[in-house]
């Protein structure tokens, strides 16, 4: 609660960070606003900053300099969890403050932020259409309008350790199909052939937070392709509850998973994949880009290997879409300013940057049109396979306040206090009596 407090007294601040000078020459195209030399502006934004954020705020500040300064504001997904950062905007949009321009949020808030935000129709309503990735800009859209504009996309995956499944004989023609994609019966029978019956094996995020929500979701479409029909969420249906009993045997029945999964959010769960030598981990883009950076010498990230998630027979491999979005806040004072630094955001060098510095997936098209860079880069290629068959979380208003309560209810069945079934009747009773769950 106190670094709560402080985060929040922190947004409603004036926060400077001097940041070191990287200089890109690319312009930012004919739509650019003309801000004169004496009119310098300081843009305040919001989000994660990992090291390739700072280095596009230092090449845009640099370009820039004179005219327009961004100061970063930085949420860090090591001190605040998602729905923690979550409300700290909230508060700040509340108030009615000007000292937030632009911020980031997981794209599933669109929806939610979208009355406290600018319409940004004018300044990229052609542009969208023609140089964003489609499933990116349909969550930047709310009630026909643009309200937001992505800075990357996420989608779900599952890595590897080569070393471990190249101690089999016939580990190449494994590897193979694990690159297609395996089904999940193979993927269990393959556990034993590995010596892995009584040691960590597939490691997943099951904390009461959305990341179990994706875990969850992914294995519920990839059982039925219209589980999300409607735009709705039917815990009731046969796919829901079968997907909820699979997460629940993994830890309870097959023990493929520990039970400490019930703790684990993205980063801890690639921690304990690496601490526990366990053979597979659910997660995104950006795993081995990121913990490079934390463990700089750990021989393991050589063997580390992308694969997409297993699937069901006659069903094909889906992934939910993630990633994160860009919005300017409707009281900012400095909205022309802030959408200067969007488009910059957004050009094909510095996505690029974004990449090859944090693995953060490219949403500008022309990227994926360039085949000397796909060439040099081949996990875009995979990338992009996977994004073809990647799902949306429903668009709802209400989504985090239905997230939040499916979330808790999943979470106790997998820990064990409650069966599957109850826990899909509890959170279904809970949101059609429209009670707030407290956690």
């Amino acid at each position: 609660m106190k670094n709560f407090v402080k985060l929040f007294s922190w947004v409603g601040g004036v926060i400077g960070i001097i940041l070191m000078a990287y200089f890109i020459s690319t312009g930012i195209g004919n739509q650019s606003f003309m801000l004169k030399e004496d009119d310098s502006q300081k843009v305040y934004f919001a989000d994660h900053i990992s090291p390739a954020h700072k280095a596009v705020i230092d090449a845009f500040n640099i370009k820039y300099k004179g005219r327009i300064e961004v100061v970063a504001v930085d949420l860090p997904f090591t001190k605040f969890s998602t729905n923690e950062r979550k409300e700290l905007l909230a508060r700040s949009l509340r108030s009615k403050s000007n000292r937030l321009d632009i911020f980031s949020v997981d794209y599933i808030w669109t929806s939610r932020f979208a009355k406290w935000c600018e319409v940004l129709d004018p300044y990229f309503g052609e542009y969208a259409q023609t140089k964003i990735i489609s499933p990116t800009i349909q969550s930047c859209i709310t009630d026909g309008k643009i309200v937001a504009m992505p800075l990357y996309i996420d989608i779900g995956m599952m890595y590897y350790r080569k070393d471990i499944i190249q101690r089999l004989p016939n580990g190449d023609e494994i590897e193979r199909k694990l690159k297609k994609s395996i089904t999940w019966d193979e993927f269990l029978s393959l556990r034993s052939k590995l010596g892995y019956n009584n040691r960590p094996y597939y490691i997943f995020q099951a904390n009461d937070y959305e990341g179990l929500i994706c875990n969850y979701f992914e294995i519920a479409k990839s059982l039925d392709s219209n589980f999300f029909a409607y735009n709705t969420i039917n815990l009731k249906s046969p796919a829901a509850k079968k997907a909820l009993q699979i997460l629940v045997d993994f830890v309870h029945k097959q023990k493929i998973s520990p039970l400490k999964v019930v703790e684990f959010d993205e980063n801890q769960s690639y921690q304990y994949m690496l601490e526990n030598d366990a053979v597979f981990v659910r997660g995104w883009p950006n795993f081995v880009e990121n913990f490079q950076k934390t463990y700089p010498n750990d021989p393991r990230f050589q063997y580390i290997e992308r694969a997409p998630l297993p699937h069901f027979p006659g069903m094909k491999p889906t992934s939910v879409y993630g990633g994160w979005n860009l919005m300017i806040s409707k009281f900012s004072t400095k909205k022309e300013a802030a959408v200067e630094f969007i488009r910059f955001l957004q050009t094909k060098e510095t996505q690029k940057m974004m990449f090859e510095l944090g693995g953060y997936i490219p949403v500008n098209h022309d990227i994926y049109s360039d085949t000397a860079y796909l060439a040099q880069h081949p996990d875009l290629v995979f990338y992009r396979k996977l994004v073809e068959n990647g799902f949306h979380r429903p668009s709802l208003e209400e989504y985090t306040k239905l997230s939040d309560i499916i979330a808790h209810f999943v979470h106790l069945a997998i820990k064990g206090e409650m069966t599957a079934d109850e826990a899909l009747q509890r959170a279904t009773e809970m949101i059609g009596s429209k009670n707030v769950l407290i956690k």
